[in-house]
C-alpha cells in the first residue's frame, strides 16, 4: 500500500496514530462533553460543532487503553466516518495531535504477520513511519467494528 497522502497524527499514550487529512472537519480544544444516559463506554456525550450536535468518542477507550485524565494538550478530532451507505460526522478525544504532514515516503505498509499471529487488526489500515517511529493508521470506517457487542452500539447514533 502507498500513496495515503498527508495525514493528521496524534497522541494517545504513548503511540502515534493517524487518520487521512481529508477525512477531517476539524481540531477543536477540550471542551466540556455533554453526558448521554447509558451511553456504551466509548461514547463520551455530544459537543456542538458550529450548530450540529456530535458524538464524542474516547479514541482510549476503542483502543482498549486505560483512562487518563484531560490536560491542556488534549483534543477533539472532528472527522467523517463512512458506515455501509451512511455517512456521518463523530469527534474522538485524543491526548494530542502533532502535526499535518505526510508519512515517510508517503508508504503505508500492512501490519507484519498480521495473520500468523492471529491479529485482529480491524482498528487499523496500515502501519507508517514519520521520522523515523512508526505510525498507525487508524481504519476510521471500521474503527467500532472491534469493540464487543455488549459494551457497543452503532457510535453514529447516540
Amino acid at each position: 500500500m502507498s500513496g495515503i497522502g498527508q495525514v493528521v497524527t496524534l497522541g494517545v499514550g504513548d503511540e502515534r496514530f493517524a487518520v487521512p487529512v481529508d477525512r477531517v472537519q476539524e481540531i477543536l480544544d477540550r471542551r466540556r462533553i455533554a453526558r448521554i444516559p447509558n451511553a456504551p463506554a466509548h461514547v463520551l456525550g455530544v459537543i456542538d460543532v458550529r450548530g450540529t450536535g456530535v458524538s464524542v468518542v474516547d479514541l482510549r477507550v476503542v483502543l482498549g487503553l486505560p483512562a487518563a485524565e484531560e490536560d491542556d494538550a488534549t483534543r477533539i478530532v472532528v472527522l467523517w466516518l463512512e458506515t455501509g451507505r451512511r455517512r456521518a460526522q463523530v469527534a474522538l478525544r485524543t491526548d494530542r495531535v502533532f502535526e499535518v504532514a505526510a508519512l515517510d515516503g508517503d508508504r503505508v505498509e500492512d501490519v507484519p504477520e498480521a495473520q500468523l499471529l492471529n491479529w485482529d487488526k480491524r482498528l487499523i489500515s496500515g502501519i507508517g513511519r514519520r521520522q523515523g517511529e512508526f505510525v498507525t493508521l487508524l481504519d476510521l470506517d471500521r474503527l467500532f467494528d472491534a469493540l464487543p457487542e455488549s459494551r457497543t452500539a452503532d457510535p453514529l447514533d447516540a
